[in-house]
């Protein structure tokens, strides 16, 4: 019965996924993410149900508009199946519980700013405002032990993300920032810094792999949402584990 549960909540959560992708593309545009339905940015083409499905229809279409043949980004599927997954591994670690709702806000939160910083190289005002007020109450209803620890992990997000920006004279972005934020609320302080420490290091690995397939210059910005994401929701999933695990090995 779990791991049925647990195949919904993956079916749904790549349901979630594909419109996640609609929001992060339309946010940043300031464009309504109800209306009008998706369609090829080329042709126009209104795109069908069946063209809808999340990952399988990617597939089914061999990546490329059915009507005039442009290629569909791979990005789409992908953030699809991650959605999918993460949704299902919050059910599995956490089932029916209070902390599944903040995990689902919280997979929600970077997914979508995974994908408008892909695309624009931006995380919308709009976006950290409306999940940081809907993670403030979830927070307070499912607080951290000790409570507290919430408050001062918000804090030490923000700061240390305004800190490095000060240093760097622009190296992080406003954007980086606020998300931090966002994110020491959930995670609380130990985690906020474990989660940045990933960060760093899936950042400076994907722009040197970048910079190896001649993808970037080196001088060209490389988005950094994406990798924070990353070492947001492994700090959130693992972080105790990773923590007690470097513990052992060195103390």
């Amino acid at each position: 019965m779990s791991m049925f549960v647990t195949g919904l909540f993956v079916l749904y959560g790549s349901i979630f996924g594909s419109f996640y992708n609609v929001v992060g593309l339309r946010v940043p545009e300031k464009k309504s993410i109800v209306s009008p339905g998706s369609a090829c940015p080329k042709c126009g083409h209104r795109l069908k149900w069946h063209e809808l499905i999340p990952v399988f229809s990617y597939f089914l279409l061999r990546g490329k508009c059915k009507s005039c043949g442009l290629k569909i980004p791979a990005v789409y599927p992908v953030i699809e199946a991650a959605t999918g997954l993460l949704f299902g591994l919050s059910f599995y670690l956490f089932g029916f519980s209070g902390e599944l709702i903040v995990s689902l806000i919280f997979v929600s939160l970077l997914i979508i700013i995974t994908v408008s910083d892909i695309e624009y190289m931006i995380i919308p005002d709009r976006i950290l405002l409306f999940f940081g007020a809907v993670l403030i109450p979830s927070r307070i209803f499912v607080p951290l032990n000790p409570w507290w620890d919430a408050i001062i992990g918000a804090a030490a997000g923000f700061m240390l993300l305004l800190l490095i920006a000060i240093v760097s004279r622009g190296g992080m972005g406003g954007g980086d920032i606020k998300l931090y934020a966002v994110i020491g609320l959930v995670l609380g302080v130990k985690l906020t810094l474990l989660s940045f420490f990933i960060a760093t290091f899936i950042g400076t690995a994907a722009g040197l792999i970048a910079i190896y397939v001649k993808k970037k210059s080196r001088k060209e910005p490389i988005p950094f949402g994406p990798s924070i994401a990353a070492g947001a929701l492994i700090a959130y999933f693992w972080g105790e584990q990773l923590v007690n695990a470097y513990l052992n090995m060195f103390f």
